[in-house]
């Protein structure tokens, strides 16, 4: 199999495998991975997801150019459900978490920007070079680049095409940790749990605000937020925090919007 699940308490850890082609995405991986966050998108205990690739040389070098070049299916990687990678066109619910353990470049850059938080091997690269190959980042890297970093560093990148390393990525706010490459994958499941720590239905509602006010004016921003507000104090978890917190206890979530029967 191109892609392999493991279980860790509240997290799923999604690893694309296919080291000897430096985890480039054909369409059986693609669609190996489609089927992954499709049934991790359903479970609910299933509280936050890492993805990484198998090996140290690469999270993801994009999409396979030698599976497309062959007519071997190349060009329906971006049809699966969810998009290139399973992931790039999902509006994922639930915390995603990068584990990028070498090169993240071009689809694998792209793939990258669609998750939530980055934890970064201190060996990864950074880029997406589709213009020197006469192509065009076609996976939401483009769309997603400038929402992440400055619009003139966004056209820097995107119009050279040229690749930066895990310290610059982290300067320019594309990654949240730097780690040596042995603590990349542990360090991304233990951000993941820290979030398994709050209420599930809080963070998402948290995640969703987030990414949807930056598409719109401070005025519909505030309508979301009150909408969101009204389902997540309502939810028994809210009710839940506040007892624990004056009982001075771990809070037991149900990630349920309402009481069990």
């Amino acid at each position: 199999m191109s892609v392999r699940r493991e279980r860790n308490g509240r997290v799923e850890i999604i690893t694309i495998d296919r080291p000897e082609a430096r985890n480039a995405i054909d369409y059986e991986t693609s669609s190996a991975l489609a089927d992954a966050f499709d049934a991790v998108e359903a479970d609910d205990d299933v509280w936050a997801v890492v993805l990484t690739g198998a090996g140290d040389k690469a999270f993801c070098a994009g999409m396979d150019l030698k599976a497309f070049a062959s007519g071997g299916g190349g060009g329906n990687v971006m049809g699966v459900s969810g998009g290139f990678a399973g992931i790039t066109n999902r509006d994922f619910p639930k915390a995603l978490v990068a584990a990028v353990n070498g090169h993240a470049l071009a689809g694998g850059f792209e793939i990258m920007l669609a998750c939530d938080l980055v934890v970064a091997a201190d060996h990864a690269t950074f880029g997406i070079p589709e213009v020197k190959r006469g192509l065009v980042a076609g996976a939401g890297g483009i769309i997603r680049l400038s929402k992440r970093i400055s619009l003139a560093r966004a056209l820097e990148l995107g119009m050279t095409g040229d690749a930066i390393d895990a310290e610059t990525a982290y300067m320019l706010g594309l990654v949240n940790r730097v780690v040596p490459a042995a603590r990349t994958l542990e360090t991304a499941v233990s951000l993941a749990e820290r979030i398994c720590e709050a209420a599930p239905i809080a963070v998402r509602a948290t995640k969703n605000m987030i990414k949807a006010s930056l598409e719109m004016p401070e005025s519909e921003a505030w309508k979301l937020q009150g909408a969101a507000a009204a389902e997540v104090f309502s939810s028994p978890d809210a009710l839940e925090g506040a007892v624990a917190f004056a009982e001075k206890r771990a809070p037991k979530w149900t990630g349920h919007l309402k009481p069990d029967r």
